[in-house]
């Protein structure tokens, strides 16, 4: 049986879920069916959660068509769908079988697509391989033009990264949150805008332009530190400027972030470029001069 779903971060949705949940009971689907997730990171997300709770659990394999889906969202096992409130509040860690990443389906991904892609890459290079940062420093340009050796190398490099984080600490207790930098900002930018104004990456960029300002103002980075990452992404085609949401609006969707521990919200913060932490041990000062200054930098 098929689903289609149609694009957009608004998909991932009770209403879909239940689309996708409804097809495999008129199906008669068992417990032994598999399904397999053909698309991005949407249809990922939505597939594996369906695969997760349809008869407590059936198998399911990820075949990714964007880059950001090759790069994150499809391995490491987290499945959900948004609420109003947030996005991924709701869902499970459920791992495919199988995860099939062809480089080709990318021939056709719109530049927009790859350019978000690309923000999770440079995500890795920032939290614990200088050496591929400095590589994609180098070869962005031969990224964009969609060089197929290239991308293979960069995708590789990416799965690598967050294979050993997610083999370290699969449910995300411990050092896998380091995956998350720029995200609870981002999310909160996905929010705030409403889900698919922004596309994911483009948030997660802007959300790490922030997360480097903050930890240059707690005197972590240097401001040329700043001024590589900015300078990185935005020739990855991302945007570098948050928008302007307020910071009490910001504050209060961070608010409903999965790291809020204690009421009190964790952040990924850079020591180095190359090494990232998680910490709530910040100055609440620092973060809200930061999301007060968001229009100071345009």
């Amino acid at each position: 049986t098929q689903v289609i779903v149609a694009d957009g971060e608004d998909q991932k949705s009770w209403q879909t879920l239940n689309q996708i949940h409804d097809a495999l009971l008129r199906a008669r689907c068992e417990r032994k069916t598999t399904i397999i997730a053909l698309g991005g990171g949407v249809v990922g997300d939505l597939a594996g959660f369906a695969a997760a709770t349809f008869l407590r659990g059936v198998p399911f394999i990820q075949v990714p068509t964007t880059l950001l889906a090759q790069v994150d969202s499809s391995v490491g096992g987290k499945t959900a769908i948004n609420h109003p409130l947030g996005k991924n509040m709701i869902g499970a860690f459920y791992q495919p079988r199988l995860v099939v990443a062809d480089t080709a389906t990318l021939d056709t991904l719109p530049d927009r697509e790859l350019s978000a892609g690309l923000a999770e890459v440079v995500k890795y290079g920032l939290i614990m391989d200088p050496p591929f940062l400095a590589w994609l420093e180098k070869n962005i340009p031969r990224l964009l033009a969609r060089d197929p050796a290239a991308l293979q190398y960069a995708i590789v490099e990416s799965c690598k990264n967050k294979a050993s984080l997610v083999e370290e600490d699969e449910h995300e207790n411990g050092r896998r949150a380091l995956l998350n930098l720029g995200h609870t900002f981002g999310h909160a930018i996905e929010a705030g805008m409403g889900f698919g104004s922004w596309l994911h990456g483009e948030a997660v960029a802007a959300g790490m332009v922030l997360a480097a300002r903050l930890s240059a103002r707690m005197g972590l980075l240097s401001i040329i530190d700043v001024e590589r990452v900015t300078a990185l992404l935005k020739r990855a085609g991302l945007p570098v400027e948050a928008p302007a949401l307020g910071a009490s609006r910001y504050l209060e969707l961070m608010g409903h972030d999965k790291k809020v521990e204690g009421g009190r919200i964790r952040l990924i913060l850079l020591k180095t470029l190359g090494q990232a932490f998680v910490t709530s041990d910040y100055p609440d000062t620092a973060l809200r001069d930061i999301l007060s200054e968001i229009n100071a930098h345009v």
